[in-house]
């Protein structure tokens, strides 16, 4: 039973993985036009590139802080509904919960690698001319 979990979780983790990739290929694919153009006024390559991680980077930060609020308050509720407990009478293991926060955002400034190579990629001028 438990290996089952760890199978789901692990399928939880990369299905994930791959909304965070496709969320943010998608985001530099609509705004290839406005790249474009900070590439024609002086923007460098690894300019374009730190922007995209550094979206990944508030993506993930924010979206493991909601998941972590949401989380505790399940889990208070399922100590409460399970096992009797009071509502906010929980215990929170903090350190758990700042490995996951790490983790989750580790793995969103690794899946902004392929997008933002490929913002930076892009051609200045088919970038401008497409709308």
């Amino acid at each position: 039973m438990l290996a089952v979990m760890y199978a789901m979780f692990g399928a939880a983790i990369v299905i994930a993985i791959f909304g965070v990739v496709n969320t943010l290929a998608l985001s530099v694919l609509e705004r290839r036009r406005e790249l474009g153009v900070l590439r024609a006024v002086g923007a460098s390559r690894r300019l374009v590139r730190r922007a995209v991680r550094l979206e990944s980077l508030v993506i993930c930060g924010y979206g493991g802080l909601a998941g972590i609020a949401v989380g505790v308050l399940f889990g208070a509720v399922m100590q409460h509904v399970m096992l009797g407990r009071a509502l906010f009478e929980i215990t929170v293991p903090y350190a758990q919960l700042g490995v996951a926060l790490a983790g989750m955002v580790a793995v969103g400034v690794l899946a902004a690698l392929w997008p933002a190579r490929r913002a930076a990629r892009t051609d200045v001028l088919t970038a401008i001319a497409t709308a």
